[in-house]
């Protein structure tokens, strides 16, 4: 008998970075990277429990920017090379290193890693990995969620509610492109929630959002459940809430699973290790020592001298810890069910990029977990978000709490003394693009059009939480502060043209290849 539920939801998003003008931007390995990292390993491990017809489910938000990436020719082209230089690197690397079996075992599996990426992106999904996700949808074992159009942070930018509303907007047609259908639920950027969003989401479909912890549990009145049972705001806005219990055991830096010494380090890679000039060719174009995603240590311990990797080993621990986590939700829900009037559901929220790129081993760990969950006896059974809503539709009343899931559960990531200068030009930019669209409405001369509709592009692509979060934290802050005064650049020279009558074709050409998303935007969604 079932007695409760666990629901899976990964959070696949990327900031928006492509740049036709130049092969030399680092950033646009970031998708590489998570494309042979997490998104393959994602998509070969739900093919492997398709195969061995294990009956799982899992949520996942494929965020606008990332769609929008993966559908990109000139990326895929790109990624292609990216490979390409990687197995040539990888045969190199197997000459090297004859001499050390063992580390020369560790070549192969490299190279064969990346041979095989090469062959499913091309071979089997003709480069297109949206349709690998979708296929999986249409089977009904993953349910892909939307997201704001370019991640931006609801919680600050509200203060124009229809830049807000744009976001949602966008992000709703986005996915509607590419899924045939409308989206059930709504990955909050940042899980960045404020009550003013509610009526937008309802505007436009939205049946349910995923919170932090604290959203739900400081929910106005107070749910009976906490975070095991989701609530619905006054304007009928279903919310699923973050469970610390399980969220602690997989993130946690201090005994989550990643930390395990036969995981793979992600802090050691050739790209530093190796002889510069034998590894030149493969890092930065301007020689700064990068990852190249060859890492041949194993985490090993509190210490600087690492062993070396086994794979096996690894995969063993994936295995000891899918039980445990197998264990602790059998535990939590055989107590939680002694107690509740409706069967719980434990909600597991993370970063996709969590599985695969940081945490090697979790694509893995999440196939060992689901055929246990399908095998073994126990008490609870995996569910998505929709699923459960459909079984349980009588839910309480209760409007989340204003949060986010950043550190310290509010907004001080995204608005703090490192980066509270782009806020006021983010808000000057909004209120522009709502002048423009009420100015110009359904504006008819076409090169108008086009501005306006690149203005609305440009705006959005500034207001992305992905360059605040990096000023917060301190890694690439020169590209994150370069990307915001482009766009915000951008804009506000368009505005001025377009108030002047006075329109740079040649400029806006220019912008509309470098700034190439949303192709069907209609910048009078803002009106």
């Amino acid at each position: 008998m079932t007695k409760g539920y666990v629901s899976f939801v990964l959070h696949a998003h990327l900031p928006f970075v492509h740049h036709p003008e130049s092969d030399n931007y680092l950033e646009e390995e970031w998708l590489f990277e998570a494309i042979s990292e997490t998104y393959i390993p994602l998509l070969l491990n739900f093919k492997k429990l398709e195969e061995e017809k294990v009956d799982y489910r899992i949520t996942m938000s494929l965020t606008p920017p990332l769609l929008s990436m993966l559908d990109s020719k000139l990326l895929q082209k790109k990624y292609i090379n990216y490979l390409k230089k990687h197995i040539e690197l990888c045969k190199k690397e197997v000459k090297r290193t004859v001499g050390d079996s063992r580390l020369n075992e560790l070549s192969h599996y490299y190279l064969d890693r990346y041979s095989n990426d090469l062959h499913v992106f091309k071979d089997i999904y003709n480069c297109n990995l949206i349709q690998g996700f979708k296929h999986f949808q249409d089977i009904g074992v993953l349910e892909i969620i939307t997201c704001g159009a370019t991640h931006g942070y609801f919680p600050i930018l509200y203060v124009n509610e229809n830049t807000v509303k744009a976001q949602i907007a966008v992000g709703v047609q986005t996915y509607e492109k590419y899924f045939g259908k409308k989206p059930h639920g709504i990955w909050l950027p940042e899980c960045g929630y404020v009550p003013e969003a509610d009526k937008y989401l309802k505007e436009f479909g939205i049946e349910y959002i995923i919170t932090e912890s604290h959203g739900i549990l400081y929910a106005n009145p107070t749910p009976v459940y906490g975070t095991y049972a989701p609530i619905v705001s006054e304007e009928g806005v279903i919310a699923f809430g973050r469970d610390m219990e399980s969220s602690r055991q997989v993130w946690s830096s201090i005994n989550g699973y990643p930390g395990d010494y036969n995981y793979r380090e992600f802090y050691r890679d050739i790209g530093y290790d190796a002889d510069y000039e034998y590894i030149k060719p493969y890092i930065a174009h301007n020689g700064a020592r990068v990852n190249t995603g060859i890492k041949y240590h194993r985490i090993t311990g509190d210490t600087e001298f690492k062993d070396y990797y086994n794979v096996q080993w690894a995969k063993d621990s994936a295995e000891r810890q899918a039980g445990h986590f197998f264990d602790s939700r059998q535990n939590q829900i055989s107590e939680l069910s002694n107690i509740m009037d409706v069967p719980p559901i434990i909600l597991c929220p993370y970063d996709a990029e969590l599985y695969g790129h940081w945490w090697y081993e979790g694509p893995y760990w999440l196939y060992i977990l689901f055929k246990k969950i399908y095998y073994d006896k126990c008490d609870f059974e995996l569910i998505t978000p929709s699923e459960y809503i459909d079984k349980f539709p009588n839910i309480q009343v209760s409007t989340p709490c204003r949060s986010s899931w950043g550190a310290n559960g509010y907004s001080g990531v995204w608005l703090n003394q490192t980066n509270d200068y782009v806020h006021r030009h983010l808000h000057v930019a909004g209120d522009r693009m709502v002048e423009l669209a009420n100015l110009f409405q359904n504006e008819k001369n076409a090169l108008r059009k086009k501005a306006l509709n690149q203005c609305a592009r440009e705006l959005l692509l500034a207001q992305s939480s992905d360059w605040l979060f990096i000023i917060t934290n301190g890694t690439m802050v020169d590209y994150a502060k370069k990307r915001i005064k482009d766009h915000i650049g951008r804009f506000t020279k368009l505005y001025y043209q377009i108030k002047k009558d006075n329109i740079d074709k040649e400029f806006l050409t220019d912008i509309m290849k470098k700034d190439e998303i949303f192709p069907d935007i209609d910048y009078m969604i803002y009106r």
